[in-house]
């Protein structure tokens, strides 16, 4: 019965009279009093405890009522729980405190009080009494005004009410004592009185009463009684528990207790008085450090507690350089290497990736800055070596990775030492972002241990031997060093005795030269490196006083030199070297003459941009620019302003759509940037009527502007990707589409603006509006056609359409080409070919002509067209040569018309209608040549990395395409392999790859023996791009190639004779180098799987192998780090720390791997499908080891897994974009579920007990240490049921922690748990 339906004013009266009555007579103990009160409340029906009798009980016993027998049944009714101890002692703390000095014997009676109930939290299940509590308790205390807290809840209310308690007491002592003192804010309590002049009031009304000592007394002993009760308080567990909980959820409210004890401890020996209780000071002041000290410490004498503590912790050396080449930073190398994938163009900036990656594997693997950033360096050094003797062929090579070490590591370095200085800018002390807050050091620091990083990789000399690419640069920077060194002796008269270079020191620079340039032109180190012992060879100070070098043509055109051929040419091929040099270059482009403005910007695109890595975001930056706002402010005229900026806009297309400059813009993350830049130039370009068949310049019309920027656009968007891509969707729109790209730059946009409303100082990006598909009206309508191509056959047009006479117009200029004048349309099986081919018969001399129409009514018209003459060849009416014939005219014509071949060949070689066509070199090209070889040197590479494929060879069969494959692959070797034609090379040879997906597996061998028999020099890159197709569908290849990943890295799990072992870890796992020296390439497992994971169509097939791999590697290291014949794994510390650090190494290379392969989407379906299924299923299969050790290792190892890759995806900070952190907070709070679901009970598994404890135990002590700010995202209801079935397994403490972090919501969750823990360890006590 609910007490608020019972409790009125006859009730108040009747219990006021007996308290009144009892007070009298208080000649009965007050316990007996409390038992009678409490029969009488229950004859009324009165639900017991009674807010509403604390109330009125609490006004009986202050100020003139302040009768000690009062304050005594007070107490017995506090312990019979009578009454509720939270709103009692914050309704006679809101009285005694503020009032202390004019009433001291209520405050001397409030203290013992206070001393033992304060912990009393016993929340009732009756909600419409804890809200009764609630509000009491804020009237009060005014908790929700002081604390900003809106919605209290009673767990909140009793936390934020000790705590209160603590800053009052404190408050109360130093202005008793006579302190003055000034703290950011002051207790609402002590504030409260402060406007009662107590002196004053007692002087008017007893003044005989103030002059006693005895009431003098009371007042000096009650700021000493103060002191005892706050050390009584504070040395107990429970109330660590609780301020930990202020700590971490109001950092800046615990701020003021900080100040205070500050204070405190410099009260040491400040008067003669305080001497008798500095020692109780120092306690009090101990007590209260020790809260600031709240690191999960699970128990060692558990070996959960032993695993979790080995594997987040490490041995503190000054700087470990083995540590620095562990398998635990393999993340950095895979994703380096993953960036190399020029078929993949990533929407989101390596730089921001990397950053998120360095402080993300600086808090996992508990390092130093100076070791995290030595593990970098040396990752993109491997990048770079890896490089040395590639295949040749169509790709991205040195000058990508170059980009990398100089250019994105030391930009992502420059935003971790940002970020670190904001963070000491802005944290009071202490921050969620992880545990180990003291590896956030100053900016200053921080930069020390960078400087001392790049010092040290002097001893790695063999990975910082320059590529011939940058021999000459590197020289440079070493000279450039050295006369640094020489000017500086010279000039300031040093002796040199410092500065002794080491004898043997190789002359001449090498990567770490170039390194440090990029770190200085960043200022994030300076010039006194240039000292470093052995930095600079005795040979190049030799030479340092040797007379200048040729004048730099950067130098010239800094001084007005006109720029003529000469300058234009050493400009294009010089990276420039200031920021200054760039901007002037910019502005030519934008406001020079018709002459100067394409030749700056042939030059900005040039060496600068692939080359200058010193300033190279700066050159993207204009680059960009000059896309997006291509307008000269001077312009004037009746013509098309694009168009009078068509010859600089074709030079800076032409310059940025090679395949090392568009795959260094996607590296920079300006990808959509790009996109939305190109979308007003297409719509332009493509709307515009050409006036003639050629303007005289081809480099400078309307259809080469046109198609270069619509194929750039193209490939940014990934047009050419299989339809099964357009399945995957994030942002609400479909990956891989224009939407999505735009949605992205949009966000930015957005995101950029925010930005510069909080910080006007800021400078403008390069794209500051918004940009719609649907302000695009041309575009929006061809795309909307590609899409509808994907899906569907084309279904035919009327006869008279416009689009219809179009097609026919091109259909004549085709056939003009080939010959082919009459046809006859009696056998068409298409109503769009038959009436073309109707319309041709009759066309007259006029068909013959060049058709003059926008590049947009062509690309209209040109999927008709093309059903038109295929079905024309499939039905014999045309051969296949004069097919080819007609499709490279059709590009020679308009070459953005490459694009609608390729959509729509792709999309009819997926729908598999057409007939296969005999390559026999008669009808159409023939493989056989190279045929045989090519599928022999795959099957090498696949038997090197341990896949064994049957490979489906012709053998005495002709061999075969289906006809728009053929078509299209006969099409792509009429190219001429000119730098100049990059652009279209880029997108073909991805179309070629993606349409032989949807071909049977001996496709790709035959377009690579095509393409080797013309490119000869690209024979190794196509037998390795050929390797690659065999994982598309296959998946028992891709099992086996993974299982040979985690061979190469790790070593073999028995006796084998696979040379994949030889050499573990990241060499072995990638390879040295791309491909093995030799007549035949080999590569390392690890590269294979990268550069075929992403098209992989099964791909979820990966999360389900990694995860038996992992579970496979523990069990076998629970194998060998046993005791023979032992079920349990050797007790001693260092088998145990072996045993945890290796099962670490088997799960961060399936956490790497896993993210490359799926990213987002595959740890998504880790944690809610993957990991919960493998708890779920029994495991039938015999293992090696049946033991306690395998099943614990497995628990650990799954539970690092899943930290790791979500961490990789998701980060462990709370800086994130809006969809990714909904991701995040949805996929950990679905498996938070499961889990919790299981502990209730409401769920059944099959694996084995133990393994289910620790991964349970594991995956939240890792969560509490390494990513906290997780655990702020899910429900309370889950965290409490987790934290419940932890504290029932004795995992108390790690409960405790994970309430801790559980935000203001879970406050009342840890509330509660302290309280059971507390009680259940009084009753072990007793």
């Amino acid at each position: 019965m609910e007490s608020e339906l019972e409790w009125n004013d006859e009730v108040r009266e009747g219990v006021l009279k007996r308290l009144k009555l009892w007070q009298q007579c208080s000649n009965k103990a007050a316990g007996a009093r409390v038992t009678e009160l409490v029969e009488h409340l229950n004859t009324l029906g009165i639900a017991l405890p009674s807010p509403e009798l604390g109330e009125l009980l609490v006004s009986q016993i202050c100020f003139d009522n302040n009768h000690p027998w009062m304050w005594k049944f007070t107490h017995h009714a506090l312990s019979s729980r009578l009454l509720f101890p939270l709103q009692i002692l914050s309704l006679l703390a809101s009285n005694a405190i503020p009032h202390r000095h004019s009433h001291p014997h209520s405050f001397a009676l409030f203290l013992p009080l206070l001393s033992q109930h304060a912990f009393s939290f016993h929340p009732t299940p009756s909600l419409s009494c804890n809200r009764k509590i609630v509000s009491s308790v804020d009237s009060a205390l005014r908790i929700s005004e002081t604390y900003k807290v809106r919605d209290l809840e009673i767990g909140h209310v009793f936390v934020l009410f000790f705590f209160e308690i603590v800053i009052s007491l404190l408050d109360c002592m130093l202005i008793d004592w006579g302190f003055q003192v000034t703290f950011s804010e002051k207790s609402s309590l002590v504030a409260a009185g402060k406007g009662e002049d107590c002196m004053d009031i007692d002087r008017n009304v007893t003044q005989s009463f103030e002059k006693s000592e005895y009431r003098e007394q009371i007042r000096k002993r009650n700021s000493f009684t103060a002191l005892e009760v706050l050390d009584r308080l504070t040395e107990s567990r429970k109330a660590t528990i609780l301020l930990q909980s202020v700590l971490l959820n109001m950092p800046e409210k615990f701020n003021c207790l900080q100040q205070r004890l500050q204070f405190l401890e410099s009260l040491e020996l400040a008067s003669s008085e305080l001497k008798l209780v500095n020692q109780v000071l120092t306690k009090v002041s101990a007590n209260m450090r020790g809260v600031s000290h709240f690191d999960y410490c699970p128990s060692k004498h558990q070996l959960v507690g032993t695993l979790i503590n080995m594997a987040s912790c490490k041995i503190p050396l000054r700087c470990n350089y083995r540590f620095c080449q562990s398998p635990c930073w393999v993340p950095f190398d895979i994703y380096m290497e993953n960036a190399m994938d020029s078929r993949q163009i990533p929407t989101k900036s390596a730089i921001d990736v990397l950053t998120e990656g360095i402080k993300t594997l600086q808090i996992l693997n508990q390092a130093s800055w100076q070791e995290t950033f030595l593990a970098l360096w040396l990752s993109a050094l491997r990048l770079v070596q890896r490089e040395r003797d590639p295949p040749e062929g169509p790709i991205p090579h040195l000058v990508a990775r170059l980009c990398v070490l100089l250019c994105i590591v030391p930009l992502a370095i420059a935003n971790v030492l940002r970020d670190a200085s904001e963070h000491n800018l802005s944290s009071v002390q202490v921050s969620m972002e992880s545990e180990y807050t003291h590896e956030m050091k100053s900016d200053d620091s921080m930069k020390l241990e960078l400087m001392s990083s790049v010092q040290v990789l002097g001893h790695f000399s063999g990975l910082l031997c320059p590529p011939t690419l940058v021999i000459d640069a590197a020289n440079q920077a070493a000279r450039k060093a050295a006369s640094f060194i020489y000017n500086s002796m010279n000039g300031k008269g040093e002796s040199g005795s410092g500065i002794h270079a080491n004898a043997n020191t190789k002359a001449g620079g090498n990567l770490r030269h170039l390194i440090v340039e990029a770190l200085i032109a960043r200022n994030l180190m300076d010039t006194s490196v240039y000292f470093w012992p052995g930095y600079v060879s005795t040979s190049v100070l030799s030479l340092s006083d040797s007379s200048p070098l040729e004048k730099s043509p950067w130098s010239m055109f800094m001084e007005g030199t006109p720029l003529n051929n000469t300058l234009i040419n050493s400009l294009s091929v010089t990276p420039a070297s200031s920021l200054a040099e760039i901007e002037k270059l910019y502005y030519i482009a934008l406001n020079g003459s018709d002459v100067e403005r394409p030749a700056a910007a042939k030059i900005l695109c040039g060496a600068s941009l692939g080359h200058g890595w010193y300033i190279q975001e700066h050159v993207i930056h204009y680059v960009v620019k000059l896309l997006a706002s291509p307008l000269p402010t001077s312009h004037a005229g009746s013509r098309s302003l694009l168009v009078d900026s068509m010859p600089m806009l074709c030079a800076v297309l032409r310059g940025a759509s090679s395949v090392d400059t568009v795959h260094i813009l996607s590296l920079h993350g300006v990808v959509p940037t790009v996109a939305a830049a190109l979308l007003p130039l297409c719509e332009a370009f493509g709307s515009i009527k050409p006036t003639s068949n050629s303007t005289g310049d081809e480099s400078s019309t309307t259809y080469m502007a046109f198609s270069l920027a619509f194929l750039f656009l193209i490939r940014l968007w990934k047009f050419c990707r299989p339809p099964l891509d357009l399945c995957i969707t994030e942002l609400g729109v479909a990956v891989g589409g224009l939407e999505y790209i735009l949605s992205l730059h949009n966000h930015r946009v957005m995101y950029s603006q925010d930005k510069r409303k909080s910080n006007p100082n800021l400078p403008e990006s390069a794209s500051v509006k918004p940009v719609y598909i649907d302000s695009f009206p041309k575009l929006r309508a061809l795309y909307c056609q590609y899409k509808s191509c994907v899906a569907s056959a084309l279904s035919g047009i009327s006869t008279g359409n416009s689009i219809h006479q179009t097609a026919n117009m091109i259909l004549s200029m085709i056939y003009q080409k080939i010959s082919k004048v009459g046809i006859s349309s009696s056998n068409s099986s298409s109503p769009t070919s038959s009436n073309a081919c109707s319309s041709l018969i009759n066309s007259g001399d006029d068909a013959f002509q060049r058709p003059m129409l926008p590049a947009w009514e062509v690309l209209e018209a040109l999927p008709f067209v093309l059903e038109s003459i295929l079905t024309a060849c499939a039905h014999g009416r045309i051969s296949s040569r004069e097919l080819t014939t007609g499709l490279r005219d059709l590009v020679d014509f308009l070459p953005a018309s490459l694009a609608a071949i390729i959509d729509y060949f792709s999309s009819e070689v997926t729908r598999g209608v057409w007939k296969q066509v005999p390559m026999n070199g008669t009808d159409w090209p023939s493989p056989a040549a190279l045929l045989p070889s090519i599928e022999l040197e795959i099957k090498d590479i696949l038997t090197h990395v341990g896949v064994e494929v049957p490979i489906c060879s012709s053998g005495g069969s002709p061999v075969t395409l289906p006809l728009p494959m053929a078509a299209l692959v006969s099409l792509s070797i009429t190219f001429k392999l000119d730098k100049s034609l990059e652009y279209m090379h880029a997108i073909t040879g991805a179309a070629l790859e993606n349409c032989a997906s949807g071909c049977p597996w001996p496709s790709m061998p035959i377009i690579g023996s095509l393409w080797a028999q013309k490119v000869r020099r690209w024979h190794h890159f196509i037998v390795v791009s050929g390797s690659r197709s065999v994982f598309r569908q296959n998946n028992e290849s891709v099992a086996q190639l993974l299982r040979s990943c985690f061979t190469s890295f790790l070593g073999t799990l028995s006796v084998s004779t696979s040379k994949l072992s030889d050499e573990c870890g990241v060499n072995g796992l990638l390879g040295n180098t791309i491909t093995t020296p030799g007549a035949y390439p080999y590569v390392a497992p690890g590269f294979l799987f990268l550069r075929s994971c992403r098209n992989i169509h099964n791909v979820q097939y990966v999360n389900d192998i990694i995860v038996g791999l992992v579970t496979e590697y523990s069990n076998e290291l629970a194998g060998r780090r046993s005791d023979a014949g032992s079920r349990h794994i050797k007790s001693n510390q260092s088998s145990l720390s072996l045993a945890a650090q290796s099962a670490k190494e088997v799960a961060t290379l399936g956490a790497s791997l896993l993210c490359a392969a799926g990213g987002m989407l595959l740890v998504q379906e880790l944690y809610k499908e993957t990991i919960p299924t493998w708890l779920l299923s029994s495991r039938d299969v015999k293992k090696n080891n049946d033991s306690v050790a395998s099943y614990i290792l497995e628990g650990y190892a799954m539970a690092y897994l899943l930290i790791l890759s979500g961490s990789i995806i998701w980060g462990v900070g709370s800086k994130l974009p809006p969809g990714t952190f909904s991701r995040r907070s949805r996929t950990i709070e679905v498996h938070l579920d499961f889990l919790a679901e299981v502990m209730d009970k409401k769920i059944s598994l099959s694996c084995n007990p133990i393994t289910w404890k620790t991964y349970v135990c594991c995956f939240v002590g890792l969560m509490v240490s390494l990513a906290p700010v997780w655990i702020q995202e899910v429900r309370v209801d889950t965290l409490r049921k987790l934290a419940c079935g932890l504290s029932r397994w004795d995992e108390r403490e790690l409960a405790l922690s994970l309430l801790h972090r559980g935000g203001m919501a879970a406050m009342g969750a840890l509330a509660e748990l302290a309280t059971v823990i507390e009680c259940e360890r009084m009753l072990n006590s007793s």
